[in-house]
């Protein structure tokens, strides 16, 4: 059944003779679209335009309880949206209906910034923004001492001053990457809607200390394509039931979100990989001391997962010293998460021996840039191997190993690896590093494990850790040549194999050192090595 916009249609003319504004004759129209809410904003209107025969600029669109409204002016305008109605099906097939009433003029119009309040507010965010890192800092806007000289009132709650402010990063930071709105008391997005067509590059957004009350709100935003989002201090992180509920809400809103920073209950941080939902954070109440309790090892169980450890160990090193690390794929989840730190400032990268590392390196506390903390937490296992095989080449020593089994469930093991290393090409031939290694993995096939979360921090070695470095005597086969004894001595200290076997693999593999490594992995894998072949760890 066809169902009229307007009871009475009077003509178009008369309708604008009696909406009046201080005796001039308006022409300004509402359109609503009822349950407007559940579509994304670009499909809607995108399908009205392309069903209406004029063309239209909206303004002040914003979505209202569960439908959508915006204005439009010119009498032809409202009547060719009227013939809309019912002309758009949506994926289910329901028919769109949009009606069209007169209205007065709309806030944002109304209360439009004058031209010397607009240059004001342009000069003022072009002092809050950091061109470096494409960043617009807004926090607190409406008490910028700029503005408030000058008696301007920039509320961002307000249509008019949120729509003045879109305006003004569309047309001066076109490239805009990070936009800070914490502490501006806001309590709805309607204007911000519009950052979609407006400022469509944000990745990151700050929403912090303010009065957001529902994720309703973020919904208004739905379709920018976030990687970071603040929410701290908004009640709204307190109105779900759990964690996995609040965190599928705002994916919802924001897909491709990697990093949401929250207070969900009391104070967290959270990272998330891509796509991937992750458990209930572990809350610190930080007005109350807490107690970890610990662990409890089980005897029986013990021997078994150190075997396990020990062997995902020395087929990784094996792998990662021979040469091509492109095989650690394998180890990896597909949506692993990775990351590097070293003990050093920015300002000392040229000088000191580690500055190989220090275009990867991630340290939280001092980098400063919110999107190039999250591009160096690398994603997926083709991102960090492809971040390991550009690291230093290295031959790591295998008995200064020291590890540590700190957590274990049915489905995740944590351990940490310390030790040295050396590296074997390059300026820095021959250094001796000391590293500190963590891995969150899950079972795998074949009673082996699958890393999640590998994270690295590699230093200078201490003088008496290069001195101890690969100093445990072995024998040297007089009838090898000065490069085989040295292949040998390599694999065995990988490998954790003894000096006749080693040379055994080495020999079979026609000195072939990176197929030898492939085929030990394999075979140590499928149990067919004997215990005996093996040197033991202390």
């Amino acid at each position: 059944m066809h169902m009229t916009v307007w009871r009475n249609r009077k003509p178009l003319e008369r309708e604008m003779q009696e909406n009046t504004q201080d005796g001039t004759p308006g022409s300004w129209f509402r359109v609503t679209i009822p349950c407007g809410i559940q579509y994304d904003k670009t499909w809607l209107m995108n399908s009205i335009q392309s069903h209406c025969g004029v063309p239209f600029t909206p303004v002040d669109f914003h979505f209202m309880h569960n439908g959508a409204q915006f204005f439009v002016q010119e009498a032809s305008t409202a009547s060719a949206l009227m013939d809309v109605s019912n002309k758009i099906c949506d994926e289910e097939s329901r028919k769109i209906l949009v009606f069209v009433s007169p209205s007065a003029v709309p806030y944002s119009v109304r209360d439009k910034l004058k031209p010397e309040e607009m240059e004001q507010l342009k000069l003022t965010l072009s002092k809050r923004f950091d061109v470096s890192q494409q960043a617009l800092d807004l926090q607190r806007l409406r008490v910028d001492p700029g503005l408030l000289g000058h008696g301007i009132d920039i509320i961002l709650n307000r249509r008019n001053c949120v729509a003045a402010t879109l305006q003004i990063i569309e047309k001066n930071f076109p490239e805009l990457l990070s936009l800070n709105l914490s502490s501006n008391k806001l309590y709805q997005l309607d204007g911000l809607s519009d950052i979609l067509q407006m400022a469509p590059t944000v990745k990151i957004l700050n929403l912090s200390k303010n009065k957001l009350k529902s994720v309703w709100e973020l919904s208004k935003m739905k379709g920018l394509k976030l990687e970071e989002l603040w929410l701290q201090g908004n009640p709204l992180c307190g109105t779900f039931p759990d964690w996995s509920t609040y965190v599928r809400a705002i994916r919802e809103c924001f897909p491709k979100l990697l990093c949401l920073l929250s207070d969900y209950e009391n104070h967290c941080l959270v990272l998330m990989s891509d796509g991937q939902e992750l458990p209930s954070p572990i809350i610190i109440d930080v007005d109350t001391p807490y107690v970890i309790k610990p662990c409890k090892e089980s005897y029986k169980g013990s021997e078994t997962l150190k075997s396990l450890v020990l062997q995902f160990l020395q087929q990784y090193y094996l792998i990662h010293d021979c040469g091509d690390r492109q095989h650690l794929l394998g180890a990896y989840h597909e949506e692993a998460c990775f990351s590097l730190t070293i003990p050093f400032h920015s300002e000392d990268a040229a000088i000191s021996s580690l500055c190989e590392y220090f275009k990867d390196s991630r340290n939280m506390k001092k980098l400063k840039d919110p999107h190039l903390r999250v591009q160096l937490l690398k994603h997926t296992k083709r991102d960090i191997v492809h971040t390991l095989c550009v690291l230093p080449k290295t031959q790591h020593d295998f008995s200064s190993f020291v590890v540590d089994m700190w957590f274990q469930t049915e489905m995740m093991l944590c351990f940490s690896v310390n030790g040295v290393f050396k590296e074997v090409e390059g300026s820095s031939q021959g250094c001796v590093r000391a590293f500190t290694r963590t891995f969150i993995a899950t079972p795998a096939s074949y009673s082996s494990l699958c890393i999640v979360n590998d994270e690295l921090f590699v230093r200078d070695a201490s003088p008496s850790e290069t001195q101890s470095a690969f100093s445990i005597p072995m024998p040297t086969p007089s009838s090898l040549s000065q490069e085989q004894q040295e292949m040998v001595q390599a694999f065995s200290t990988l490998s954790g194999m003894k000096l006749e076997w080693s040379q055994k693999c080495l020999q079979d593999n026609e000195w072939n050192y990176t197929r030898a490594g492939h085929v030990f992995s394999m075979l140590k894998t499928e149990g067919k090595i004997p215990e005996e072949a093996f040197k033991e760890i202390p």
